[in-house]
């Protein structure tokens, strides 16, 4: 129930500060190796629980959202393996012209990149900016 998900993360925000959701859909599809079983889960999960939490934060003043995997599940090897997770994180204090830049596992090898190579690291940093 994706849109129950963030529905519900929206309104814990009213009275918290911070909400974790997790979605297990799009790992589980890489287990299965299916691509369009995948490709539907990660279409879901953006449509339904970003697209829908990204809508629902404009009701607060301030906000940061941080969207990752908890790691990755390539089809090709059906399990989880060690390479580097990729993450997007949107500040609303932050206002940048230009092009959006992809979300997808090519983001995390750019020369460019915010690299955490321990992952409480990056929480840290979330809370902490």
């Amino acid at each position: 129930n994706y849109v129950g998900k963030a529905e519900h993360a929206l309104f814990a925000l009213k009275t918290k500060d911070f909400v974790y959701l997790h979605v297990e859909a799009p790992d589980e599809a890489g287990h299965t190796g299916d691509i369009k079983n995948k490709l539907k889960a990660i279409e879901d999960f953006d449509e339904f629980i970003v697209g829908n939490i990204v809508q629902g934060m404009k009701q607060f003043n301030e906000y940061r959202i941080l969207v990752l995997p908890d790691h990755p599940t390539p089809i090709e090897i059906r399990t989880h393996s060690a390479d580097p997770v990729p993450f997007v994180l949107y500040d609303s204090r932050e206002r940048r012209a230009g092009e959006a830049i992809p979300y997808d596992e090519r983001i995390a090898d750019r020369q460019d990149a915010l690299l955490f190579t321990e992952g409480y690291r990056l929480m840290d940093y979330f809370l902490k900016q």
